[in-house]
């Protein structure tokens, strides 16, 4: 598995969403090179870990990143988020402090989970991408750059970022569908050991805000905040402002707690 390492001080491990790598952190990466040494993942069949054979599962994935890296918060991403939670909830020793970035506990709509993304949406994307996944993945990226400002400029961005390192295979971007429709790891908020930080983009069309919210009243030691003007990928669009708000709360709990490794 490919993980790039960036910055000094106490580590970070960054976990990318569907269809990218962990190139797409650079602009967070930088903001915080100076406070954190960073470990930017690039998951299984993503980017440069593009040949390995880690399956594109919640429980393969944390177990390989575990090996990987140090103890350390980890900050997932989309479908890293979910990866990023399971791991927190299993292996607290490991994964002390999660940060979820416009990420949630269940991705799809259920009835009691409305604020997900709805059914027949998600439905759309899985038969798109077996007809023509790089459609798909345009489409999918177009959501993610949706109601911005700079929507044109943004979505541009996220389709060079995609292929930069390569497109993953379209068996994996099913794969990361697959999960996306079947992870469900609400159960596990309500005694999530890991103080937890849930930032959300205002204008985000993929994961709303109120998904997030909800999130937050199940978990213990949990906050939220929106970042205004941002969408999907808000490290992209509001690097400094992430990276504040990231820095800031793992700053905060370093002073009071520090990390110490566990068996």
């Amino acid at each position: 598995m490919h993980i790039e390492v960036l910055g000094s001080g106490p580590p970070l491990v960054l976990l990318h969403g569907w269809a990218m790598h962990g190139g797409v952190f650079l602009p967070l990466a930088e903001a915080l090179r100076d406070r954190h040494t960073m470990y930017l993942v690039d998951l299984p069949g993503h980017g440069h870990s593009r040949d390995s054979t880690v399956p594109l599962e919640l429980d393969a994935c944390a177990r390989a990143v575990l090996e990987a890296v140090p103890v350390a918060p980890w900050c997932g991403w989309s479908m890293g988020g979910a990866i990023a939670l399971h791991a927190a909830s299993r292996w607290p020793q490991r994964v002390p402090v999660l940060t979820m970035l416009a990420a949630t506990p269940r991705f799809v709509a259920a009835p009691d989970w409305p604020q997900g993304m709805p059914v027949a949406t998600f439905a759309a994307f899985e038969a798109g991408l077996a007809a023509d996944w790089q459609a798909t993945v345009e489409r999918f990226l177009a959501l993610e750059a949706f109601g911005l400002d700079d929507a044109r400029v943004r979505m541009r961005q996220l389709r060079t970022l995609a292929l930069e390192r390569g497109a993953p295979s379209p068996r994996v971007l099913a794969e990361g569908l697959r999960l996306l429709e079947t992870a469900d790891l609400r159960a596990g908020l309500t005694t999530l050991p890991a103080p937890s930080l849930w930032l959300a983009g205002r204008r985000d069309r993929v994961i709303a805000p109120a998904a997030m919210q909800a999130a937050v009243a199940l978990a213990p030691s949990a906050r939220f905040l929106q970042i205004e003007g941002a969408g999907h990928a808000p490290f992209l669009t509001h690097p400094t402002a992430v990276a504040a708000a990231l820095g800031d709360f793992l700053a905060t709990l370093a002073d009071s707690a520090p990390m110490t490794p566990g068996p």
